[in-house]
């Protein structure tokens, strides 16, 4: 679905990625996850357009996509969800839901998949006409998935999606996901809390330094005692 071969980036001149290659099966749940500063939103962004590669190329279902704007990735099946709050808390659940296909050519389209993502987040459906601000932290990111799912993506890209929430809300949305996971979509999720993320996950990542130093199946990477010592402040062994 998404591989990564040999990219380097950064924000003008401060370089990030160091020569990260990976890629991802279809249909699957792989987490990325690595001490602060390792890198873990650049790639994202760099996926997403939202920074320069220097070098390096980014193919999705084997088409290359490296330097493509945001817009054109959207058009492409590829979905971001950044890190922190992204709703705007005085517009209703509607209408917020409304701005994820603000970019689509046919808008009746839009309003049928609409109503088809509130019928696969009913908690969203019961509060359609309710402020966004009076959602829970859990409720808010659900609002942000489903809103990045109105352009029907086939990747989805989500930052951090436990920041701020409570252990059961984090359960909530691990649990959204799996359900995407279910119906065929594919999900790369950056998240700090390993442990967790890495138990929900078929596939994991383990960045350091720009560079993904540990790439396997996620219940591998949770028993292995090397990425224990990487949360623990040491340095994975070569």
């Amino acid at each position: 679905m998404l591989e990564l071969k040999d990219v380097h980036g950064g924000y003008s001149k401060i370089v990030i990625l160091n020569g990260v290659s990976f890629s991802i099966p279809k249909a699957s749940i792989t987490t990325v996850i690595g001490p602060n500063g390792a890198g873990k939103s650049t790639v994202f962004k760099a996926i997403f357009g939202l920074l320069s590669i220097d070098r390096g190329q980014i193919l999705f279902e084997g088409e290359d996509i490296t330097r493509k704007r945001p817009a054109e990735l959207l058009a492409r099946g590829v979905s971001y969800v950044p890190q922190g709050r992204n709703v705007i808390p005085n517009l209703s659940v509607w209408h917020n839901l409304e701005l994820g296909g603000i970019t689509a050519r046919d808008q009746r389209k839009v309003r049928t998949r609409m109503d088809g993502v509130m019928e696969q987040f009913p908690m969203l459906k019961a509060k359609r006409n309710q402020k966004a601000s009076e959602l829970s932290g859990g409720q808010q990111k659900q609002l942000e998935i489903a809103r990045a799912l109105l352009l029907e993506p086939r990747l989805l890209l989500i930052d951090e999606p436990s920041i701020g929430l409570s252990p059961n809300l984090v359960k909530e949305v691990f649990a959204t996901l799996i359900g995407l996971r279910d119906r065929g979509v594919t999900v790369l999720m950056v998240e700090q809390n390993a442990k967790a993320a890495l138990a929900m996950s078929d596939y994991g990542l383990v960045l350091e330094l720009g560079r993904v130093r540990m790439q396997d199946r996620a219940a591998t990477l949770l028993a292995d005692p090397r990425v224990g010592r990487l949360f623990l402040g040491g340095a994975i062994e070569a």
